[in-house]
């Protein structure tokens, strides 16, 4: 199926069609600030082996993350945050960030990696934002399938080209080509890992 929402007022009947979709164990693909990603409910642990079988990849091996409402929302899923990690975190987001954070018990147990971290998001896009809203918990995300999918920005064309593999494609415009930035903050030090969308400065 696919659903056109609009990308900055989404129609409240139509992200509560998507909400309803994941809680019952469904797979998106949905805008976000910087490319359109697969996305589940994170406690629906069928659809996080069909988002692994899709991407070819083990869940625990494979570059998945979440996608929180707030600061305090995902404070939830990594361990005790200090004071200037907290203010790092505060400065970036929402933002094209993907944060690598120790995980907390929250998480679970499928998609924790072998080093017991998490990707963390809270990305800039209003329809990524209803979407946890309205499920109240985070949408595990995943760019799509195929080494040339992160420069598809078109929406009908990522129809075409994966809906066969989910259940809901949603056009909300035009995406991004440039994926997010992932830092690194499990050492003493936060530590830019792939360069993205998103300028890093810590202060």
């Amino acid at each position: 199926m696919l659903l056109t929402i609009h990308p900055e007022h989404p129609q409240p009947r139509l992200i509560r069609q998507v909400a309803d979709c994941l809680a019952s164990g469904g797979i998106i693909i949905y805008p976000t600030d910087t490319i359109y990603g697969l996305g589940c409910d994170i406690f629906q642990h069928k659809a996080i082996e069909r988002i692994a079988r899709i991407k070819q990849v083990d869940p625990q091996k494979a570059q998945l993350s979440f996608v929180c409402s707030s600061l305090s929302d995902l404070s939830q899923y990594t361990k005790s945050i200090s004071t200037p990690l907290y203010r790092i975190l505060k400065n970036h987001l929402p933002g094209p960030y993907t944060f690598i954070l120790p995980a907390s018990k929250q998480v679970p147990k499928l998609l924790h990696s072998k080093k017991n971290t998490i990707g963390l998001r809270i990305p800039d896009h209003p329809i990524a934002q209803a979407i946890v809203a309205a499920t109240g918990r985070p949408l595990l995300s995943a760019s799509l399938p195929g080494d040339e999918a992160a420069s598809i920005a078109d929406p009908e064309e990522i129809y075409e080209r994966f809906h066969a593999l989910v259940d809901i494609v949603i056009d909300g415009g035009a995406g991004g080509i440039i994926p997010s930035t992932i830092v690194d903050c499990t050492g003493n030090d936060c530590m830019v890992i792939r360069q993205g969308a998103g300028l890093w400065e810590e202060s």
